[in-house]
């Protein structure tokens, strides 16, 4: 196949609104849930917010470290494509396993009848290729596996929640709520930018270059989070994307959360932070830089939308979501 270069994003068509009574297809395009008890706290949770919920027939499924087989896994989500009752669709569980559905996916029936999709980590290919492939924002937010848990905050489930249903809660700062703003929020560079909002999980974007669903990041904000991944290997990915031209024309940088991306205690040889990195391969850059914002792997995940405007302020170190993500009728 031949290398792609990354995709303009074209006028966005916003799903409607999500209102009580509407119905949520939950589904597992790639890892199973770690508990699978997860399935049923999730169905109970959106049901009792006033949702009716609809499972994937095979979400339940483990093959090894796929929730079911590829072919499994990509009719759950072409079937919630194509329902006729279901207006959002949200993956389970991120891990491993949506990109080698790609290629498999209606995006041309989510064209047609455009629906709010939802996820982050391994989902991000998914949200990136329904962006550019079906025209439609996509929600960059917390999966049922983290939302069941006893720790999640109610920011978290709000911000969802408020972003779904096109609330007036839902613009504005996304700090908004946030009690650890001072302890980890900062800037790296000055600079105020309003662009449209493109990102991810940055190992899953780096993955994409290439591809037909890797959206192009000139003019737009970059936002993005990681797990697990160690200073040098940030390093690498930032390399990679300087060195192919993808931060050409990038409007400015939205840091999330970076999480045990540190190196071991242990380890005395290898003393840089993943923030070291940060500010030796984006500052250069030139544009406004913002770090430690709430959204990522941990128990704070604000619900950030691709395709929409927002403004990044790196003096008052801040992100402000200009426009909703859904259409209210």
């Amino acid at each position: 196949m031949v290398l792609v270069q990354p995709r303009t994003i074209k006028r966005l068509v916003r799903p409607l609104r999500l209102c009580a009574g509407d119905t949520i297809s939950i589904i597992a395009p790639a890892s199973p849930p770690i508990d699978p008890g997860v399935i049923a706290r999730a169905k109970s949770a959106f049901e009792e917010r006033g949702f009716k919920v609809e499972l994937g027939k095979h979400i339940a499924e483990k093959v090894g470290f796929l929730a079911g087989s590829d072919t499994q896994r990509l009719r759950d989500l072409n079937t919630a494509i194509r329902s006729k009752k279901s207006r959002a669709i949200i993956a389970i569980r991120g891990g491993y396993g949506m990109g080698r559905l790609l290629h498999g996916v209606d995006f041309a029936a989510l064209r047609a009848t455009p629906k709010i999709v939802v996820g982050c980590s391994d989902i991000t290919s998914l949200l990136c290729g329904a962006l550019v492939e079906s025209n439609i924002p996509t929600l960059h937010g917390p999966l049922p596996q983290s939302l069941c848990e006893s720790d999640c905050p109610v920011f978290t489930w709000s911000r969802l929640i408020e972003t779904m249903q096109g609330a007036e809660s839902s613009l504005g700062s996304i700090l908004t709520g946030y009690p650890e703003t001072s302890a980890t929020v900062r800037p790296l560079r000055k600079g105020r930018v309003t662009a449209q909002l493109v990102g991810g999980n940055l190992s899953i974007v780096a993955s994409l270059i290439g591809t037909p669903f890797m959206p192009s990041l000139k003019g737009k904000i970059f936002f993005f989070e990681d797990i697990g991944v160690t200073p040098f290997r940030i390093d690498r990915l930032l390399t990679q994307m300087i060195s192919i031209g993808a931060f050409d024309g990038v409007a400015g940088f939205a840091l999330g959360q970076c999480i045990n991306c540190a190196y071991s205690p242990n380890d005395h040889e290898r003393k840089q932070s993943a923030t070291d990195v940060f500010i030796e391969r984006l500052v250069p850059l030139g544009k406004p830089i913002v770090m430690g914002l709430p959204f990522g792997h941990g128990p704070y995940n604000a619900t950030i939308a691709l395709g929409v405007k927002a403004t990044l302020d790196g003096g008052r170190a801040d992100l402000i979501i200009e426009e909703a993500a859904v259409r209210q009728r």
